[in-house]
């Protein structure tokens, strides 16, 4: 490949190229041509590719910057002798028929910026509902026709869930359990009741820490999960597949998991408890007490019904932690950063509904006395 560069008049500047126009030559003469056309400045370019019998995609390319400079100075340039096929090529990437369409944003002010927000939540709002009407109608009809559930997937999640996700929660549960006795240690020695971190800890990881701490490490392992594999699935058109065969992608994707998550997360919460309390126990034989003072303590300080409104308030937050994740996974949009959009909307919002949930059941047990 060579180029050869004339002033046929004093206007106009005229590049011959000879050879071929790929990848390995442009890049030799690419600075060659654009220090030209810098140095020069011609009102009228020529470019002349009457020799050239091959032309790739860095070949156009080429072409398309000395085009561009030309115009951005308000002077022409001209094409001559580019072969039929190549001339195609560069009115296909001129028209640019996929091209995506962008606008300048508008400056806003705070009435339609409120507004935008307003419709994007109230968007979400109709979604959701929607997505809740039809979980509970499957869920629902599921659990009057056993045999309508997935059973094999069933049991394929509640081990990814379950046995796979215990080690951290048992490492998580008894380190809080150690720190928590630990940190508060000091606190209690002043007063000479130490023996009463027993209570503090076994009733905090009762009915709040277990619950609660046991749904965050679900949140960010499950959620995530679930909306991943099922934005794959959509990204893959394989929850369209499901609805062309007749399939509800709803019971047969998500009532499983939702199935999983209720019946794994308080088994979970269970382990939770018993490392934290290890952890506790570790602790207080440190300071001196014995086993027995251990578990007398903590069989005075915990009531059963502290073990079941915790229990039930976990199995609520796996409703919610399957229910997020899959809702967010069925709402994956397409494009490169859809799944990690997915993945990440899961575990935020997941973290937030249950700090609500929380919440609106400290309400209730403080209303009912419990």
């Amino acid at each position: 490949m060579d180029i050869r560069v004339e002033r046929p008049a004093p206007d106009t500047l005229k590049v011959t190229f000879l050879g071929n126009l790929d990848i390995e030559n442009v890049t030799k003469i690419w600075r060659l041509c654009v220090d030209a056309v810098d140095r020069e400045s011609p009102r009228l370019l020529h470019l002349d590719f009457s020799k050239v019998d091959y032309c790739d995609g860095s070949g156009l390319a080429l072409i398309k910057v000395l085009q561009q400079k030309q115009a951005k100075n308000h002077k022409s340039c001209t094409i001559f002798g580019l072969k039929p096929t190549f001339q195609k090529l560069l009115e296909y990437i001129e028209q640019r028929p996929d091209k995506v369409e962008t606008s300048a944003l508008l400056q806003e002010g705070l009435p339609e910026k409120l507004g935008h927000i307003t419709v994007d939540i109230l968007r979400d709002l109709k979604e959701n509902v929607v997505f809740l009407g039809i979980l509970s109608y499957q869920l629902f009809l599921s659990l009057l026709n056993p045999t309508k559930i997935r059973w094999s997937d069933f049991f394929r999640i509640a081990e990814d869930t379950g046995p796979q996700a215990l080690p951290i929660i048992a490492l998580i549960g008894f380190l809080i359990g150690l720190i928590s006795t630990f940190q508060a240690a000091p606190s209690f020695a002043d007063f000479g009741a130490q023996i009463y971190m027993v209570n503090l800890v076994g009733l905090g990881l009762v009915r709040e820490m277990g619950p609660l701490l046991t749904s965050v490490l679900l949140a960010g392992r499950t959620a995530s999960a679930f909306a991943a594999e099922i934005g794959t699935m959509k990204i893959n058109q394989e929850i369209d597949a499901l609805q062309t065969m007749g399939l509800n992608p709803v019971r047969f994707l998500v009532v499983p998991r939702i199935l999983v998550a209720m019946l794994v997360t308080p088994i979970l919460e269970v382990f939770f408890v018993i490392f934290g309390l290890l952890g506790c126990l570790v602790v207080m034989i440190t300071l001196g007490y014995t086993t027995d003072v251990f578990f007398h303590q903590l069989y005075q300080s915990i009531e059963p019904i502290d073990y079941i409104g915790g229990l039930i308030k976990v199995f609520a937050f796996g409703l919610v932690i399957a229910g997020v994740g899959c809702l967010h996974g069925i709402k994956t949009r397409f494009g490169a950063k859809a799944i990690g959009q997915s993945t990440t909307q899961a575990v935020v919002s997941s973290l937030i509904m249950l700090v609500v949930v929380d919440g609106i059941f400290a309400l209730i047990y403080y209303v009912l006395g419990v």
